[in-house]
This record gives C-alpha cells, sequence and structure tokens, in this order.
C-alpha cells in the first residue's frame, strides 16, 4: 500500500471517527387523552461540525415532567419532543462552555445537541452551567438543585408567603414539584397537610419529610377528612392538580388565604377530570389570592433558590427522592408512568 493511500485511509477513519450521529424522539402526532407509544418517533440524525461559538453536548439525564403534557398542543407537529436534560460539554468553540463542564439545557429529547447560545424564544439562556454539586448527584439539577426545586422555592415564598404557624396544603404532594413544597413549608415553621394518591407515598411524606398530615386524595370520604385535618382552615394552598379536589381545598380557606397555581395535572389527560365546582364563590366571600406562575418569572434569582435549597441539603433539612429510568430507549415509559403517578419525587431518565 503506498503512503498516498494510507494517508488518505487514515483520513478517511479520523473524519469518520468525528460524525456524531443523534437520536431524538419526533413528534408525529398530538397526544389524545393518555399519550401512546405511536404518537413520537425515535429517529437518528448525523450532527455537523460545530462553529465558532456552538459546543456539542451529551445527554446524560434527561427529565420526565407534566408540564410536557400540557405544553404539548403547542408543540409543532415533526420537531424534538420538549424537555430538559443534564449534559456534558464533549466539545466546544465557545469559551463560556469548556470541554468537559456539564450545562442544563432544554434541549429536548435528544443524545446530542449542537448548542449556539442563543437565548430561546422566550428570552431564557439556551444552557446554564451547573454550579459546583458538591458531591450530590448531577441528576438533581433537573430535580431540587433546577427546574423542580425553584418552581417549589419561589412559588411557596414568592406567592404564598407563609408565616410561622399558618396551615398549608400541598396537593400532588409527593410529586417532584410537592415533595420539595412541603418541607420549605415546614422549615418555615408551618403546619403541613399533603395530599397523594396512596398509602405508601403517604408514609414517605410523614415519616421520612415530617409533613404532619397525609390524606389520600382516593378515599372516599376525603371531604370529611379535609376537614378533621385542618381544624384552624387553611392559610397557604400549593395546588399542583386543580379539578374538584382543589375547589374542595379553597373551600377550607381562611380568610385572606393565598393560592400558588403550579398546575392542574388532573386534567392533563382527560378533561373530564378537571371539570369542578366554581372557585368564585371561595374566591370572593374568603377574599383569597389566587395567582398561577410560571418559574422563569425569576430567571434573574434563578441560582439564589439552587443555593439555598443546596444549602438545606447540607444541613439536613431536606430530603429528596428520585424515581430513575435506566435507557434512553425508555423515555416515553419514564413520561407516561410520570403522568399515571408512578413516580415518587423526581421522574429521569439515566442515558
Amino acid at each position: 500500500m503506498s503512503a498516498q493511500v494510507r494517508r488518505l485511509l487514515s483520513g478517511f477513519a479520523q473524519n469518520s471517527a468525528n460524525i456524531v450521529k443523534a437520536k431524538k424522539y419526533i413528534f408525529e402526532k398530538q397526544f389524545v387523552g393518555l399519550p401512546k407509544a405511536t404518537d413520537l418517533k425515535l429517529v437518528e440524525e448525523e450532527l455537523p461540525p460545530i462553529k465558532d461559538g456552538e459546543f456539542l453536548t451529551e445527554a446524560v439525564y434527561l427529565s420526565v415532567d407534566p408540564y410536557m403534557r400540557a405544553y404539548a398542543p403547542t408543540v409543532k407537529l415533526g420537531t424534538t419532543f420538549i424537555g430538559s436534560q443534564v449534559a456534558k460539554v464533549l466539545e466546544s468553540k465557545n469559551s463560556k462552555y469548556p470541554v468537559g463542564k456539564y450545562v442544563v439545557g432544554e434541549f429536548g429529547w435528544r443524545t446530542h445537541t449542537i448548542v449556539d447560545d442563543t437565548p430561546n424564544p422566550r428570552g431564557f439562556p439556551s444552557a446554564w452551567l451547573i454550579p459546583d454539586p458538591e458531591g450530590l448527584p448531577l441528576s438533581l439539577s433537573l430535580g431540587v438543585l433546577g427546574m423542580t426545586g425553584n418552581t417549589a422555592y419561589f412559588g411557596l415564598l414568592e406567592i404564598c408567603k407563609p408565616q410561622p404557624g399558618e396551615t398549608v396544603v400541598v396537593s400532588g404532594a409527593a410529586g417532584a414539584v410537592g415533595s420539595i413544597v412541603g418541607q420549605i413549608a415546614k422549615i418555615k415553621g408551618c403546619t403541613v397537610i399533603g395530599i397523594a394518591g396512596s398509602d405508601e407515598k403517604g408514609k414517605w411524606l410523614v415519616n421520612d419529610l415530617k409533613f404532619d398530615t397525609f390524606l389520600n386524595y382516593k378515599d372516599k370520604d376525603f371531604g370529611q377528612k379535609l376537614v378533621q385535618a385542618t381544624p384552624k382552615g387553611v392559610d397557604c394552598y400549593f395546588d399542583n392538580v386543580g379539578g374538584q379536589l382543589s375547589t374542595k381545598i379553597l373551600n377550607r380557606m381562611n380568610l385572606f388565604g393565598r393560592a400558588s397555581v403550579c398546575g392542574a395535572i388532573s386534567g392533563y389527560n382527560d378533561k373530564e377530570d378537571a371539570k369542578a365546582d366554581a372557585v368564585q364563590f371561595p374566591l370572593v366571600f374568603k377574599q383569597l389570592k389566587m395567582e398561577g406562575f410560571l418559574v422563569h418569572r425569576w430567571m434573574d434569582r434563578w441560582f439564589e433558590g439552587i443555593a439555598q435549597n443546596k444549602n438545606w441539603i447540607k444541613e439536613g433539612k431536606l430530603k429528596y427522592r428520585e424515581t430513575v429510568t435506566e435507557g434512553f430507549e425508555n423515555m416515553f415509559q419514564a413520561f407516561v408512568e410520570m403522568l399515571q403517578g408512578a413516580n415518587t419525587g423526581k421522574a429521569v431518565v439515566k442515558v
């Protein structure tokens, strides 16, 4: 073999080695009711070389969250399905994102992504560097040390403004956000009542997270148990669920109570579940404050929430749990199981 041929073959091998193939889930059909596997399609694409200002990432952990179901009607068919991930920088032509660093980015359900550091259409950064986790798992940057933790931190403290001695009720209490909300309320000196859908989750809330009371919304006498658990009424309600359950809680609230509305998962898959008696009666006669929010409202204070939650973890005041699914090919399974309430704490997928 001539030297020229060897050089050509060597160059071909090198170029082949540099080719990066990404796997991604394409949104094929709009969800009707509970999402079906055929609504998404797993495909592969070859990525081009990165340009100046860009960097290449590889997913390490991906998040599955209720908001993905709620936002699905706004997602364009034929595009990568939405979601955030913890990713490692593999190659970079952007000095702000060095090789080897880890970022959180809203890259969607894909294994590899080329990022150009341009803010997304809502004006939020395309990615943010993960602060020193100080020995804690990187996956927490999708949970208690990321958007989930900030949702709990700002949504409770900035909207409900709980005071020592007040009663706080949290629906979806065993989920990623609700489990953190209840613990922060306890840190602030409140009596905390968590609502979830299984007694096993209730034991975790009371025994491990130190909620004062657990109520199972599936119990036929739930309304009676709610009254018994709130002899002084309800001062703050953190709502992850919506529907008739939330109307019952609003009717137990005290004068000038505050309700922070984070989500309405009861109606994401079945609009019938979202039907409820009118909330205007308790809102008017109890003179309640009820406010919805998106966590990116506090983007300018993002790392404040992360730092505080990290400190509470280190002090032993804040605990977390993750439900981890192995394998990128199991993204859809993890997503649907989360929507059905199979997870305890934050649901993530490890690639």
